[in-house]
């Protein structure tokens, strides 16, 4: 026969363990769901590296994949007229927040929805695509990272002249799309005379799709320039591997927006870093994710800029760069 106190420390057992069971149950936490729209798959080596860095910054604050956190990826590969739809699938899917890679995917992410938090990736001047008010008070649901890739134009044909002397005759490659015509016409004309002051003619040819990219070296070739510069833009990062074959094919020394361009073949690149980008993007959703308003939040610049050589290019091109400009480099890619 069981006795009184017996039958309470039973229970009380009994109790604890139905207690454990449920504690173990139940969620511990909510389960944030963000989306990422970006341009490259990160099946690419370049684009999986900028990834990551998003992913590990958004761990250092707590977030971690696959426990409470859920992380839906659309990539455009290139193809800038899929990202309206891949928008619309990714807000049908009730995310806390977008992080947007590209100015196109900001773009279609804004055109998709006016709730739901949208982080930019390194947006060139979102003021003037009309993404945000301004820097400093961006109004709406868009806030992020913005980038200065088109006033470093300049300084990389600078840098350019800088290695290889003897280049006059520049060839511009990209399409500045989604930026008002007569701010553009105003910034091509001061990257014309900034140009022609270190004794460089720019010719410009636009590549707006990887399909044009067979056209586009033949225009090059017709224009028998020294040189090539890659305008910050998603096509000519997705066409990196082939636009360096092709240069240094035609043994022309060329310069990028982007470290991994340079990785790829071509002689120099000069810009922010993405992975830079990436992990304080990561910073921002942390801040909305705990109440922060999109359109209160500042947006940022970035305020470190990378020149990588690559020497492995120079010395294939039978390029000697002075010592000057190797100095000033902070990578050299062997």
């Amino acid at each position: 026969m069981i006795d009184r106190r017996t039958f309470i420390v039973a229970s009380a057992s009994v109790l604890l363990s139905e207690m454990r069971y449920d504690a173990y149950a139940q969620p511990t936490g909510k389960v944030w769901r963000i989306g990422l729209l970006a341009n490259a798959a990160d099946t690419d080596p370049g684009a999986a590296r900028i990834y990551e860095a998003f992913r590990l910054a958004l761990q250092e604050r707590g977030y971690d994949e696959g426990k409470n956190l859920v992380i839906e990826r659309r990539f455009a590969e290139g193809r800038d007229e899929r990202f309206p739809a891949l928008a619309v699938e990714l807000v049908r899917l009730k995310l806390d927040v977008i992080v947007a890679g590209s100015s196109p995917a900001t773009e279609a992410a804004k055109a998709a929805t006016s709730t739901i938090p949208i982080v930019m990736a390194g947006v060139a001047d979102p003021v003037a695509r009309g993404l945000v008010t301004s820097l400093a008070h961006p109004g709406g649901n868009i806030t992020g990272i913005a980038n200065l890739q088109l006033d470093l134009y300049s300084k990389r044909v600078e840098l350019l002249k800088s290695a290889v002397p003897r280049v006059a005759r520049v060839v511009s490659i990209g399409n500045p799309g989604g930026i008002e015509p007569a701010k553009i016409a105003v910034l091509r004309k001061k990257q014309e005379a900034d140009a022609k002051a270190i004794g460089v003619a720019l010719v410009r040819i636009d590549l707006s799709a990887t399909s044009e990219w067979r056209s586009v070296t033949e225009a090059i070739v017709r224009e028998h320039p020294d040189a090539l510069v890659l305008s910050p833009t998603p096509i000519n990062f997705n066409l990196r591997r082939e636009i360096a074959e092709f240069a240094n094919v035609q043994r022309l020394p060329t310069i990028g927006a982007n470290r991994d361009q340079a990785v790829a073949g071509i002689l120099m690149s000069y810009g922010s870093d993405s992975a830079d980008t990436y992990r304080n993007t990561g910073a921002y959703v942390d801040k909305i994710l705990k109440g922060a308003k999109p359109g209160e939040l500042p947006i940022e610049q970035p305020t470190k800029f990378d020149l990588v050589i690559n020497v492995k290019t120079a010395k294939a091109l039978g390029l000697t760069i002075p010592q000057a400009v190797l100095l000033r480099a902070d990578e050299q890619i062997q």
